[in-house]
């Protein structure tokens, strides 16, 4: 008995001992979790989420001017009448109206005129990363005319329960042709580097017409039933401003902007600015 007593006494003595060596062994902390690199090819099955970009690496805002360029388009003169459109078929162009809307004139101001700051703007943001949208409601392009920056992209919406297709024209060259099912998903597409007026076409309802016009900077408007214009947020300085209507042609204005009030520029147009047909 005192044999085994002694040997379990020294068996507990060197577990004892042993007790600090085993902590120092064990497994040592993992290391905390990385986001492993993506293996080519497989971009969307990882997960991870994106690491957060540093506010230093992030490019500022342009710093915004407090200039202003104002002012209406007008027409002067008795317009003329507008012609009927071709004879419609199909019910789901009702309610689209029974006349050509290329010369819209309330009270002697001119609607659908794109007035804009031509060249480039010195801290002009750059093209947003929204798509300007044309829908197709009542076989009518909504909105007609409408401006754009240059490199933007253009979002076709058919409301319309039968089928269309966008057909878009700079200058006499094709740029894309788009067909459209009834009431079918938006399609997108870049505009045009190449001119700056978009014409947008429908083969199957061939009255159906509407224009964008693309600026290297974001400073235009397009006038209302009222025919006024105001744009906001320029660098002051000197600037030539271009009024451009789609049958009447262009006008141009040099104006000289400053931060402490607003400059006013007004336009007319009549019926003598349109080119003869041929």
């Amino acid at each position: 008995m005192t044999l085994r007593t002694l040997g379990l006494s020294m068996v507990g003595v060197v577990g004892l001992l042993a007790l600090p060596a085993c902590k120092k062994e064990g497994t040592p902390p993992l290391p905390p979790p990385t986001t492993p690199a993506p293996v080519a090819g497989q971009g969307a099955q990882v997960h991870e989420a994106t690491p957060i970009q540093a506010p230093e690496a992030q490019q500022p805002a342009a710093p915004a001017g407090k200039g202003e360029v104002k002012g209406t388009v007008s027409f002067t003169g008795t317009p003329p009448p507008p012609a009927d459109l071709p004879a419609n078929s199909d019910p789901a162009c009702e309610g689209r109206g029974d006349k050509e809307q290329s010369l819209r004139v309330q009270g002697g101001k001119l609607e659908n005129v794109v007035v804009r700051i031509k060249g480039a703007v010195p801290g002009a943001p750059p093209a947003p990363t929204t798509p300007v949208v044309v829908d197709q409601s009542k076989c009518t392009y909504v909105p007609r005319v409408q401006g754009a920056v240059a490199g933007q992209s253009v979002m076709f919406k058919n409301s319309d329960g039968t089928l269309h297709n966008v057909r878009g024209v700079v200058s006499t060259r094709a740029a894309f042709n788009v067909a459209q099912a009834p009431s079918g998903a938006p399609v997108e597409r870049k505009l045009p580097t190449e001119g700056d007026v978009l014409k947008l076409k429908c083969d199957i309802h061939p009255w159906m017409t509407a224009y964008i016009v693309s600026n290297p900077n974001p400073f235009f408007a397009t006038t209302g039933a009222d025919g006024a214009f105001s744009l906001k947020g320029l660098p002051a300085g000197t600037y030539t401003v271009e009024a451009w209507h789609e049958t009447l042609g262009t006008k141009t204005a040099e104006v000289t902007v400053k931060d402490d009030a607003p400059a006013t520029v007004d336009f007319a147009f009549s019926a003598s600015d349109a080119p003869a047909k041929p």
